[in-house]
């Protein structure tokens, strides 16, 4: 893969920003957020890490996606780096929803690298109603 100086420097902005903002670990996986009428989704890129090794927990409206990815930089006579851009070290991301979820049905799967959690709103999709 050729060096691209400008997605680097890029991808520091982008890690700077994030840490003077959240004042959070120096690395978070990417993670997408969508909603339907009845659930929020979120999926996270962590790549390497085992269900033991991911922490989720859901107060009122937030859920929290903890874990700690371990360093796989280690300097050796053997073993010189030029370049490392994967996160590595503890890490945690919040979600806070605008509606109340179903913290009874929450569901989280991890497959090829992927933690997908589903998490069901607690009120209904609004229903029609006849006038008599």
């Amino acid at each position: 893969m050729a060096c691209d100086p400008l997605r680097d420097l890029r991808a520091w902005q982008e890690r700077l920003e994030r840490l003077a903002s959240q004042q959070v670990s120096p690395w978070a996986p990417p993670i997408d957020v969508y909603e339907t009428d009845d659930r929020y989704v979120i999926s996270a890129e962590i790549p390497g890490l085992a269900r033991d090794e991911i922490h989720l927990s859901v107060q009122d409206n937030r859920l929290t996606i903890r874990g700690e990815r371990p360093a796989g930089v280690t300097e050796s006579a053997a073993r010189h780096y030029h370049q490392v851009e994967r996160g590595h070290g503890p890490f945690h991301r919040v979600c806070e929803f605008a509606e109340a979820v179903r913290h009874d049905a929450i569901r989280a799967d991890l497959r090829d690298g992927v933690l997908t959690v589903t998490l069901p709103k607690l009120a209904s999709p609004p229903r029609r109603i006849d006038v008599q």
